[in-house]
């Protein structure tokens, strides 16, 4: 089976700033295989959040190629797109947003109902992926009832219930305790070794040292690509 699941060919995306071109990525080679854990790095404006949209299927190139599994996503009608960030990639955020209204059940069902998957089998799912991250006893509480590091939690199970083989986290410790940023990695990690690939933006070294890979950005190219 070929390992590699993300390839970057002289991958570009600029942007119209007026009579300015702006290159937020200039010539981006790059790829991931399955069960990477990598750390994307880099000063603000450098790129980071730009690459991370277009792993995520979020934005497009300019120009080069984004093959996801084997697919050029160039290629890919909007339908595709929305599938494959539905399935395929799951996202985890600094903000967590997670609906304040709504438990921890029901908040990880949420990509469940936009794939039509039938109730029964959501609810299972979805406690399925919360005991993943040890919450089996917080299934029916709220955001308001959870420390920090429990509402990471469900976001991450969020992530994970529709069984992606991505999984996108920009500044995933950003609102957390050191304590609580350090188990959230650790976990990841474990994520990684049972297949998942998870790639993260962070600009914490602490932070970055918990990958295996750390790949650092300048002025939209790739400064460095170190495997630790």
């Amino acid at each position: 089976m070929n390992r590699v699941i993300i390839n970057m060919v002289a991958l570009c995306r600029y942007y119209e700033m007026g009579e300015q071109t702006v290159k937020a990525l200039d010539s981006i080679d790059l790829q991931f295989n399955r069960n990477d854990y990598a750390a994307i790095m880099g000063p603000s404006g450098s790129g980071k959040s730009t690459l991370m949209n277009i792993i995520g299927c979020l934005d497009t190139p300019s120009s080069g190629i984004y093959e996801l599994n084997g697919k050029n996503v160039a290629e890919m009608n909007d339908d595709e797109l929305a599938r494959v960030r539905n399935r395929e990639i799951g996202f985890v955020f600094q903000t967590f947003n997670l609906l304040p209204r709504l438990n921890c059940l029901k908040n990880v069902e949420l990509p469940l109902i936009y794939a039509g998957v039938p109730p029964e089998e959501r609810t299972a799912r979805a406690e399925e992926a919360l005991l993943s991250v040890g919450l089996g006893d917080r299934i029916t509480h709220k955001p308001s009832e959870l420390s920090g590091g429990q509402i990471q939690r469900v976001a991450i199970a969020r992530a994970l219930v529709n069984k992606p083989s991505i999984i996108l986290a920009d500044e995933p410790t950003g609102n957390l305790d050191t304590a609580t940023s350090h188990d959230i990695m650790e976990m990841f990690g474990t994520l990684s070794e049972a297949g998942n690939t998870i790639i993260l933006i962070t600009h914490e070294e602490d932070i970055a040292r918990f990958t295996r890979r750390i790949i650092r950005l300048r002025d939209g190219r790739i400064e460095s690509d170190e495997a630790r």
